[in-house]
């Protein structure tokens, strides 16, 4: 049999996380009794402080056929993470000229094209509602407050009052929702009764952040069909699960959400796209993984890792092993010299391969598995292959698995995949600490003092920053703690302290806490 997984128990959730549902509909009954309908983004997280991490993401992947022109669309969107604010991603990278969106929208789903009463907030980019995105561009949206909660789902609605040409990605594995052209501006319509239309295609939104400070990282699953969920709305005969999130990701998604303590929670997001390949020598139409890593991996925010699969189509296009592995070396030195780890899985079974493919395919996956991480270049390996091939026929998938094709897994097979995903490999342990800021008053001069202790069991670099000076500590024992006082020689406001701690020697997760005071003053 497959290797599977046993899951654990469920872990409580942090009372902050249970609190949140309750947060957002006080905030939706204080909105209705003031009036205001939709709540200011102005108490938000700065765009730049630590605690962003990107929850949901889709790659776009060509321009779409459908124009759209004076009406709304509306695309569900369903988070891994959730959080106490939200910004998102819009892209044009694939469009035919600037694309003017008049006004963009965010709110929690109830389920359809229906979006829950109060909770929408209307974003804005650069303080502006209407923005323009050139071609092959981008915009993050301004961050915007809202609770939000593990695998929440979200709506995001655009206007657009001019005939525009859009960007998409073809598998929403969800329908999403259009009203009728010419229809106007319904983003604030909450029934969703006008969108009327089924759009299984993603458009513009690639990209959704939280704020969550107890986030300890977003893992991206890169790859080709196999990460894009291909096979995963079936579940057999006469029974059909699309709109369910059963790709393995998803999967993945709720063991983390059940599995894990509230410290090592991490975000998991898809950024598969259908038919492409890891090497631009073996096609893929500038959507290779070698092409797309800074829009699609790397442009994103608090990325920790990447579950790799890419290499069969490869394969199917005539490329070799020797050109599969050179790319595969190109991104793994790119991701890792920014600090994110690499979990690579071999190449699964295709029926159509030759004795030749399947001969650079054993190759390709003799590489990856030697020493358990791809001989140095990689930080683990996670087996899909092991997990998919039928024992029997090591060259075929396991056929309570295959959804027919001989190449993608159905939902059995999804979630047999995230089942074998160790949770522990993924999610580094952050380090320990506790913060105090005091501020005092010496000889007339104000001063912020902050105390960091180790409460951790190993040695902990930490680096601490302030308005008024920063410093770096090394090798910080357990149970010690690294002190230092700042000097308030300019004119004292208020500020933030920002507090980051790794592992001595570095290697591991790091844990970075802001610590907000008052104007010093004596």
């Amino acid at each position: 049999m497959p290797l599977v997984h046993t899951p654990a128990t469920r872990t409580a959730r942090p009372l902050r996380r249970r609190l949140r549902t309750l947060l957002a509909a006080l905030t939706t009954v204080g909105l209705l009794l003031t009036g205001l309908g939709t709540a200011s983004a102005t108490d938000a997280p700065a765009p730049d402080a630590a605690g962003w991490f990107t929850s949901w993401a889709q790659s776009q992947q060509r321009v779409s056929t459908k124009n759209f022109a004076n009406q709304s669309m509306r695309m569900v969107t369903r988070l891994s993470q959730g959080g106490d604010a939200v910004r998102i991603r819009l892209q044009n990278q694939f469009g035919v000229g600037p694309v003017v969106i008049d006004q963009t929208s965010l709110a929690l789903s109830a389920g359809g094209p229906a979006i829950v009463a109060g909770t929408d907030r209307v974003l804005t980019f650069g303080g502006a509602e209407s923005v323009t995105i050139p071609v092959g561009g981008e915009v993050w949206s301004d961050p915007t407050s809202i609770a939000t909660d593990d695998l929440d789902e979200v709506a995001v609605t655009f206007y657009l009052a001019r005939p525009t040409v859009t960007s998409l990605h073809d598998r929403a594995g969800r329908n999403n929702y259009g009203a009728p052209t010419g229809s106007g501006n319904l983003n604030a319509e909450v029934s969703g009764a006008s969108f009327t239309e089924n759009l299984p295609w993603t458009y513009f939104v690639s990209a959704v952040d939280v704020y969550d400070a107890d986030v300890a990282g977003t893992i991206v699953a890169y790859g080709s069909s196999v990460v894009d969920g291909v096979g995963s709305e079936n579940c057999g005969p006469g029974c059909d699960a699309f709109g369910q999130d059963r790709r393995w990701t998803d999967d993945l998604a709720r063991r983390v959400a059940a599995e894990l303590p509230p410290s090592r929670q991490v975000a998991i997001v898809n950024e598969g796209i259908s038919g492409t390949t890891s090497s631009p020598a073996c096609g893929g139409g500038g959507n290779d993984g070698v092409s797309r890593l800074e829009r699609d991996v790397l442009a994103l925010h608090g990325v920790t890792g990447v579950i790799f699969y890419y290499g069969t189509n490869d394969l199917a296009n005539g490329c070799t092993d020797a050109t599969i592995l050179a790319s595969y070396e190109q991104i793994f030195e790119r991701l890792r010299a920014e600090g994110i780890k690499v979990f690579v899985t071999p190449i699964t079974p295709r029926p159509g391969y030759t004795a030749l493919q399947n001969q650079y395919r054993r190759a390709v996956n003799d590489v990856v598995r030697a020493g358990g991480d791809c001989s140095g270049t990689c930080d683990g390996v996670l087996d899909f292959d092991a997990v998919l091939r039928d024992p029997a026929n090591p060259d075929s998938i396991y056929p309570p698995y295959d959804t027919g094709d001989g190449v993608h897994a159905n939902v059995a097979g999804q979630q047999a995949i995230a089942d074998s995903i160790p949770l522990d490999l993924l999610v580094g342990d952050r380090p320990s600490v506790a913060t105090n800021v005091r501020l005092r008053c010496l000889a007339g001069t104000p001063y912020v003092a902050v105390r960091v202790a180790n409460t951790d069991d190993v040695a902990l670099d930490v680096d601490v920053e302030t308005a008024y000076g920063s410093r770096s500590f090394t090798g910080v024992a357990p149970g010690s703690s690294a002190y230092q006082s700042f000097a308030v020689r300019t004119a004292p406001s208020g500020g933030v302290v920002t507090v980051t701690a790794r592992t001595a020697g570095g290697g591991g997760a790091e844990r970075v806490e802001q610590v907000e005071h008052a104007a010093p003053a004596c």
